[in-house]
């Protein structure tokens, strides 16, 4: 819907790759103004048409340098806030560390939280939307990922008491849950070339629809969510998997 998001302010966190890559693309053919970070200043630059702010989203000091460059590019108002970066990492209850427990809902969870709560008075100018980028495994155990099927199981709870919240000065917050998403998350957390290949053919026969997800049919809902055609949505966790959720262990 081509100027869908007209003199709408949007700032998409993890918008350097995947789904977060794919919402800032489809947020800005559709006429949004769009803050984009992520810590590859170089494919932040290849969106064109978006206010490119690279870091990292642990640092707290660019968390808030972050918020500062949002409030003056939207003048003091955010129409929606979407919360797409994360990690993923293996280990079972033997083998997950605390460190990279801590890592990980660091990342997952303490950074969404806190950049959040510093964008809140710009969101409730606005009347404007949260929506946080989770995932099959906050709904559904799967063995070897403990740490992160906890800290996506935290941003849906999370996603839910934001809503309560928030709902008074109608900010809304919904999150999507993905299954597998032709991205670089799992190379990025250490998989090969070769297991990746491998793990996407072994999820086309886990997810009922017979194919992994592509970034930009994410980003359509995600879009939805933040957009006013679902002004009356708040609180929902979305599955966009496939039917993968719907499925027994396999």
């Amino acid at each position: 819907m081509p100027g869908e998001f007209k003199d709408h302010v949007a700032l998409v966190t993890g918008a350097s790759s995947g789904i977060g890559g794919a919402t800032a693309r489809l947020m800005l053919k559709r006429g949004a103004t769009v803050i984009a970070t992520g810590r590859n200043a170089e494919s932040l630059a290849e969106l064109d048409g978006a206010l490119a702010f690279p870091g990292d989203l642990t640092d707290a000091s660019f968390r808030g340098r972050l918020v500062e460059f949002a409030s003056g590019a939207g003048k003091g108002r955010l129409d929606s806030l979407i919360n797409a970066a994360g990690i993923i990492g293996t280990g079972s209850i033997e083998t997950t560390t605390l460190d990279s427990f801590d890592n990980m809902m660091d990342i997952n969870v303490r950074s969404l939280l806190d950049l959040t709560q510093r964008c809140v008075q710009m969101l409730k100018v606005a009347r404007g939307s949260i929506v946080n980028v989770s995932s099959v495994t906050g709904t559904r155990a799967f063995p070897g990922v403990l740490d992160y099927c906890v800290s996506k199981a935290a941003v849906d709870q999370m996603t839910r008491c934001i809503a309560l919240d928030l709902a008074g000065d109608s900010v809304r917050c919904n999150a999507v849950n993905p299954g597998v998403v032709r991205t670089n998350l799992h190379r990025n957390g250490g998989m090969s070339e070769d297991d990746y290949a491998g793990f996407v053919e072994r999820s086309a026969q886990t997810h009922p629809l017979g194919r992994i997800g592509e970034p930009e049919e994410v980003a359509e809902m995600i879009a939805f969510l933040a957009g006013n055609r679902s002004a009356w949505i708040t609180g929902e966790c979305i599955a966009v998997d496939g039917g993968r959720a719907q499925t027994c262990a396999r």
